[in-house]
C-alpha cells in the first residue's frame, strides 16, 4: 500500500495531474484509498473523497446496463436491427443494438472535444438538434456490420436515444430511477449535473503540452477556459453534449458503489444471464477477438483477467476496473484532461490483485 501512494503522490508532485481518488475495494469493503493533490489549486483546496470528477466514458457501461435491462423485460432484443427502436435510426438497418454495444457498427467517431456547454447554456441546449446536426456531417459508416472494432461515442449517442424512445423517459431520468436510485446513491454523489460547484473538482489542462497548442481546434479557450494556474489551464464548469456516452459526474466512492454490483452473488440491476451476456468478449464475422464486451474492454494484469473503461475528455480522466475471479474492483480519478486508455490502474493495482 506504500508502493501505490508512493506511485500516486509522485504523479502529483510530478505535475501528471492535479490531484487523484483511487479506491480498491471488494464487494463488501475498501481495502485500500487514496486521496491527494489540489481540487482547486488557486484556492489551495485539497482533493476530498466528496469532490465529484467528471466520468466521461465510464457512463458507456450505465448506457449497456440500461440496454440490458429493457432488454430482460422483452422491450428489447439486442441482436435486433436498432432501426426498430429507433425512429429515424440515420444508418443501415442492419445495424444491430448489440454492435452498438460493442462498437463494431462502424458508426463514424469524430473527435468529441467540442461537443460541450456551458453550466450557463444547459437550459438552452437542445441535444436531438445537435446530434442531428452531427449525424448529417459524418454519414458514411467505416465498416460493414461487425466487420471489426471501431469506437464510437455517436454510436452510444444513439443507444441513448433507443433508451429514451423504449422507456418514455429522458436518459437521464432513466438512469437516475434504474441504476443510480437503486444503489443507494444521492445526486452529490452520482448524476448528470454538478450538484454543488464547490463540492466538485476544477479542471484542468497541462499548459506546457502538445495537446494544449492543438486545443483551440477544437474548441473556444476564450469561452471555455479561464486563466492559468502555474503550470496548468483551468476550464470552466461546462456539460458534455451527449450524456449517453460521457454525461456522468460523481466519486470515486460512487463508482466504486456501482462496481461493487457486479461482485456481488445476488444481482440488484440485472440478473447473473445478463451479467455473463454483458461481459463476454465479442468476436467479428471472421471470429477475430475484439477485446471488447457489451461496453467493457477485457484484459490481464498478472494474469488476473478484468474488465475495464476509461473516460477522458477535457480536464478529467478516469478508469474504472472489475476482477471478477478475484472478487475485486478499483477507480481512479484525476482532475486533468485524458485523451486516450492510459491503464494507469495497471501500475497500482498490481500492487494489491495477488495480495
Amino acid at each position: 500500500m506504500e508502493k501505490i501512494d508512493s506511485v500516486l503522490t509522485r504523479m502529483i508532485t510530478e505535475d501528471k495531474t492535479p490531484s487523484i481518488q483511487y479506491l480498491f475495494f471488494n464487494k463488501d469493503h475498501v481495502i485500500h484509498q487514496f486521496c491527494g493533490g489540489f481540487a482547486d489549486i488557486k484556492n489551495t483546496v485539497k482533493a476530498a473523497d466528496w469532490h465529484t470528477y467528471n466520468g466521461y466514458s465510464v457512463t458507456k457501461t450505465f448506457t449497456a446496463l440500461a440496454i440490458l435491462q429493457l432488454a430482460e423485460q422483452d422491450r428489447i432484443g439486442i441482436d435486433q436491427p436498432a432501426a426498430i427502436y429507433l425512429p429515424g435510426f440515420p444508418y443501415s438497418n442492419k445495424i444491430t443494438v448489440k454492435q452498438l454495444l460493442t462498437h463494431t457498427a462502424g458508426i463514424p467517431n469524430p473527435v468529441p472535444l467540442g461537443w460541450i456547454h456551458l453550466i450557463s447554456e444547459h437550459a438552452g441546449f437542445h441535444r436531438n438538434a445537435f446530434f442531428s446536426r452531427i449525424y448529417d456531417k459524418n454519414r458514411k459508416t467505416t465498416c460493414k456490420p461487425n466487420d471489426k472494432f471501431s469506437y464510437s461515442n455517436l454510436g452510444y449517442v444513439l443507444l441513448g436515444g433507443i433508451i429514451e424512445y423504449i422507456s418514455g423517459k429522458s436518459y437521464e431520468k432513466y438512469i437516475r430511477e434504474n441504476i443510480i436510485g437503486r444503489l443507494g446513491l444521492e445526486p452529490g454523489e452520482l448524476d448528470f449535473t454538478i450538484a454543488d460547484p464547490v463540492k466538485h473538482a476544477k479542471a484542468y489542462h497541462k499548459r506546457a503540452s502538445f495537446s494544449n497548442a492543438v486545443l483551440g481546434l477544437f474548441i473556444d479557450k476564450k469561452k471555455f477556459m479561464n486563466g492559468t494556474e502555474g503550470k496548468w489551464r483551468m476550464f470552466n464548469d461546462f456539460y458534455v453534449n451527449g450524456v449517453s456516452y460521457g454525461g456522468l459526474i460523481g466519486t470515486a466512492g460512487a463508482f466504486a458503489r456501482y462496481i461493487a454490483e457486479f461482485l456481488n452473488p445476488g444481482p440488484v440491476l440485472i440478473s447473473e444471464e445478463s451479467r455473463r451476456l454483458m461481459f463476454t468478449e465479442n468476436l467479428t464475422n471472421s471470429g477475430e477477438h475484439t477485446g471488447m464486451c457489451l461496453s467493457w474492454f477485457k484484459g490481464q494484469l498478472d494474469g488476473k483477467v478484468f474488465y475495464t473503461h476509461a473516460g477522458g475528455g477535457g480536464g478529467f480522466y478516469c478508469e474504472i476496473r472489475i476482477y471478477p475471479e478475484a472478487g475485486l474492483g478499483s477507480v481512479i480519478m484525476l482532475n486533468r484532461t485524458g485523451m486516450k486508455d492510459e491503464r494507469i490502474l495497471n501500475q497500482v493495482d498490481r500492487y494489491l490483485v495477488n495480495g
